[in-house]
Formats: structure tokens, sequence, C-alpha cells
């Protein structure tokens, strides 16, 4: 059986991904995968995690999990989906690093199901526009709080990918960059849910519609409408060119609002975001999904 965990990151694909996998249940069942809402696992999963505190589950104990959360037989591909499984928002950054408990908490999660073949996906972003979005969700709004004396400039995606690798021990790891998901969302899910490239994909569209809105996506229709066998880059094409032409207003803005944070601050958390970016593309082990 394979276990496929996407982690998110916090403030990514949020509940996209179980969306618009739920949108495609009924052929996915038919080909052997079954999607996991997070009520079906919630509690069971953090009683065993708490039980085996970084152990590894016995035969007995992963069978009966399977049995509490799957409801189909023949299920061959599980998909789960959930920013939790990396811990809470406040979570984020500790100990001078981003996402310190990220090799950690795979790792445990791997050891849930010992017998399976266990895959995880994940998008990274820029830690300046990470950290925007993410502050909201900490007590109170506390930059300091989230932070925990951190300078930002240590935030690099490079070392918690390298300790994520070194925790699964040569698991499939699939990873993207946040910045690029609405031209590539449509691969990230079929990689995710092992959907053939031939089979329709409902909610493919579930990006493109939050930046185009309600008045652009019809257009996007229009130029996809009659052109079935368009290559991934030239359906990329036309959603860039939809995208520069007709998304909603300050849609594709980035802003940056974080205590003590000036443009040349910004500008070097970007810059070393965009040089892990490169590193991490290159580094054994990962499958990289580039737009």
């Amino acid at each position: 059986m394979q276990m496929v965990f996407h982690l998110g990151v916090h403030a990514t694909d949020g509940d996209r991904m179980l969306k618009t996998l739920l949108n495609n249940r009924a052929p996915l069942l038919e080909q052997g995968t079954e999607v996991i809402t997070p009520t079906r696992y919630r509690g069971i999963f953090e009683e065993a995690l708490m039980a085996l505190n970084g152990g590894v589950a016995t035969p007995e104990m992963e069978q009966i999990m399977l049995d509490a959360v799957l409801e189909h037989d023949g299920t061959q591909r599980v998909v789960l989906s959930n920013a939790g499984f990396l811990g809470a928002p406040g979570r984020v950054v500790g100990h001078g690093k981003l996402y310190p408990q990220i090799a950690s908490r795979a790792a445990a999660l791997a050891n849930l199901f010992p017998d399976a073949d266990c895959e995880f996906f994940l998008a990274i972003r820029n830690p300046a526009t990470l950290l925007t979005e993410v502050r909201p969700l900490v007590a109170g709004g506390n930059y300091d709080a989230l932070m925990q004396g951190t300078d930002p400039r240590a935030l690099r995606w490079n070392d918690a990918i390298r300790r994520l690798l070194g925790a699964l021990r040569g698991r499939r790891v699939v990873i993207w960059c946040h910045e690029d998901v609405p031209l590539i969302w449509p691969e990230v899910v079929r990689l995710a849910a092992d959907m053939a490239p031939d089979l329709p994909l409902a909610g493919a569209l579930i990006y493109m519609h939050e930046l185009l809105g309600d008045a652009g996506l019809p257009k996007l229709r229009a130029a996809l409408a009659g052109r079935d066998q368009l290559t991934i880059a030239a359906r990329r094409g036309i959603y860039a060119e939809m995208l520069e032409r007709h998304a909603l207003a300050g849609a594709l803005d980035q802003v940056v609002d974080l205590p003590g944070w000036d443009q040349a601050l910004v500008d070097e958390v970007s810059a070393r975001y965009r040089a892990d970016i490169a590193e991490i593309a290159a580094l054994p082990g990962v499958e990289f999904v580039t737009a």
C-alpha cells in the first residue's frame, strides 16, 4: 500500500488539495486511490503518535489504523492532506530554524505505516510572505512570539529540506514553489493521486478561479475550449497569458507586512529563497515540480 502525506506547508495550499481530490473521488476509487479527510484520522493518528513516541507501529497497530480510516476494499493508495501534520502555525519558526520539527514529524508519520510505501508532498514559499500570512494565526498576531528571536536571514528552506530528506531515508519527496502553483496545480494533484495524464481532472482550475474571479474564469475556459490535446507547456502558457490580462486587481501582489522589515531585508530574504530553490531542485531524492 502507498500512503501519501501532503504536509502543506502552512499558508500554501490550505484545503485546496483535499477539495480537488474529493472532486475526483469516484474515478480515483476506481483506480484504487482513497482520499481521507482529516475528520477520519484526527485523534486516531494523534493517539498513535503519542503512544509510539517516535517508535515504529507494530503490524497489528498499523492494521487497526487502516481499518479505522479506510472505507473501501481494494484501496492501494491513500492520500492525506493536512498542514497540521507539521504542527501549529506557531511552530513554523523555532531554535533559529524554519520548521525545526519537519524531520521528526515526517518520520513519525512514516513510522505509523512501516509496511507501506510512504510519500511526502509539500509546497515551499518565500519566508517573507510565509511569515506575513502565518503571523495572524499566532495568538495575538505576536511577531516576537512567532520568531523567538530568530534572525529572518537564518530561515532557509535548503536546511529544512535537507533535514527532511535525512529523516525520510529514501522515501519519495515531491516539492514545488507556492509562487508557481497556479500554473502547475494540475500536475501536482496528478502526482499526489497518481492519476494518468489522460484522465479528466475536475477542479483543476481552483487556483485560477481565485485569481481570475467569476468574470475572468469564463475567458480562460473559452481559451482552453476545443484544445484537449494541449501540451503542459502550452496550457501553462495560456494560464500565464490569462493571469497577465485578466487577474483580479491585487490578486498577484505579494505584500510583506512584518515589524522591523524594510525593503532591503525583504530583498535579501527573497534572494536567499531563490538560491535555496535552485539547490533544493538539484538535491538527490527530491522530485521538484517547476513551472
